[in-house]
């Protein structure tokens, strides 16, 4: 006999409970027993008035926007109501059948403002990083390092040469805040500082993105997202956002180590990186100050490729500060006698040694050595023997172990812009990419501790 459906009658009670229809294996389940929240309160406390309508609790408004980052909800409006309909984020938020959501414009007023004042996200991030070090997730020993290009919320179409733009005139009173906040960044090492290449075209409605084609496609405008893990579980340590820039990636390669060394007493023994990061003075401050092994390609323009000798078939005698070419000749910085003592430092950071043009002239190896030239010469980096250890590093077995572990930071960001969905900001200005970087980040490292720690399984009644 065929049944047929009664027509809904509203109950005038219901039984119902939350918990009970949240599967047990839920991803937010697992994530609810990582989120620490105790203390927010108290952090915002002094941005909040002692008068006036009650606020809506930021605790709420925190663990809607981790939502929002952790299941790829990318839309604050569409975030209101994904949690007003579904059962396992309400349980999440602690919000009853019948509490309202709040609205989506709550968001940005408490973003742009007492979020921000009091550094909120920055604090959820360091504490979930806390709590990733608490469970044995990081060993502190070995960490990697990279940037990868959001797409800014800016287009071509508003945008001119950074020429026909007059910085000058703009009146940082009515200006939008994405302009206010390039205008304060405009000294900043991670952005107007970072370079003084001016790029091509500058967004009227996001100034501070950086117009680049570094994907080898069409052209955008650009923010760097950089992650600084621990490669044994590839826990993000640290954030940054910066300019789509090299320059400023590596400046927050700085930033971020001696940002967690005093944060979390973390001193890697080795760094892993690629070849951006291979600079002389990068290698120089990882080797010289903080004693950091390089396990990063040098980046070294001088080898030639036109079958000349280079660089390094040329032998340094340390004690004699002069080079040995392959004919037996040598390469020295004077030579003559100085009546003032010179280090010989350019302002590049390089140092030249010199052959002398009677060597040369008579030398069998002229043709492979200096053809076009009267005498050779030879640069060599005040910070040379960091570099050296980095090429000595690179033929290791080490090196190729650190090599495989690196692909652990572009699998998080492949995760962060095909899972996640962060593959353009929403939010505009310095201010907001660090905003969405940071929420993304604690996003990323939650879902880490849900999967390496799921939430144990209800015991049978």
């Amino acid at each position: 006999m065929m049944g047929s459906r009664h027509a809904m009658q509203g109950a005038l009670f219901y039984e119902f409970s939350l918990e009970d229809h949240v599967p047990a294996d839920h991803l937010l389940r697992s994530v609810d027993r990582f989120v620490d929240l105790t203390d927010i309160r108290a952090r915002l406390r002094p941005f909040y008035s002692d008068t006036g309508r009650p606020s809506i609790d930021p605790d709420l408004m925190i663990r809607m926007l981790l939502v929002g980052y952790i299941m790829g909800v990318r839309s604050e409006r569409r975030l209101c109501e994904e949690v007003h309909l579904n059962l396992a984020y309400r349980w999440f938020c602690r919000l009853d059948l019948t509490d309202p959501v709040p609205d989506h414009s709550t968001f940005s007023k408490n973003r742009h403002g007492r979020f921000r004042d009091c550094d909120l996200f920055r604090q959820l991030f360091e504490g979930v990083v806390a709590r990733c070090i608490a469970e044995r997730l990081v060993g502190g020993e070995r960490f990697a390092v990279d940037a990868s290009l959001i797409r800014a919320d800016a287009n071509k179409q508003n945008a001119t040469p950074i020429g026909d733009w007059p910085i000058d005139r703009l009146d940082p009173e009515t200006a939008p805040r994405a302009v206010r906040e390039y205008l304060d960044t405009l000294d900043d090492a991670a952005f107007g500082a970072a370079t003084e290449v001016k790029p091509k075209f500058t967004s009227h409605v996001d100034p501070a993105s950086q117009w680049t084609g570094a994907l080898r496609g069409p052209a955008f405008f650009a923010y760097a997202t950089n992650y600084l893990i621990d490669t044994d579980h590839a826990v993000i340590v640290d954030v940054e956002a910066t300019r789509a820039v090299r320059q400023a990636e590596t400046g927050a390669a700085r930033t971020m180590i001696e940002r967690t060394m005093d944060r979390f007493g973390l001193y890697p023994e080795a760094l892993t990186a690629d070849t951006a990061y291979g600079s002389a003075d990068m290698l120089g401050w990882l080797v010289y100050e903080h004693g950091i092994e390089p396990h990063i390609p040098v980046f070294d323009k001088s080898e030639r490729k036109d079958g000349t000798f280079s660089n390094t078939d040329f032998v340094f005698d340390r004690e004699a500060d002069e080079y040995i070419c392959p004919g037996g000749s040598r390469l020295k910085k004077y030579w003559r006698t100085m009546t003032k003592a010179r280090t010989g430092v350019c302002k590049d950071g390089f140092i030249r040694y010199y052959a002398r043009k009677r060597d040369c002239a008579c030398c069998a190896l002229r043709d492979r050595c200096t053809p076009n030239q009267p005498a050779r010469k030879v640069a060599r980096h005040v910070h040379e023997g960091a570099r050296n250890l980095a090429r000595e590093i690179t033929g290791s077995d080490a090196y190729v172990a650190s090599s495989r572990a690196r692909k652990k930071v572009e699998m998080l960001f492949a995760h962060l812009k095909r899972i996640l969905k962060l593959d353009q900001l929403r939010l505009r200005g310095p201010n907001g990419a660090r905003d969405e970087f940071h929420l993304a980040a604690t996003a990323q490292n939650l879902r880490k501790l849900a999967k390496l720690f799921p939430a144990p399984a209800p015991t049978p009644a």
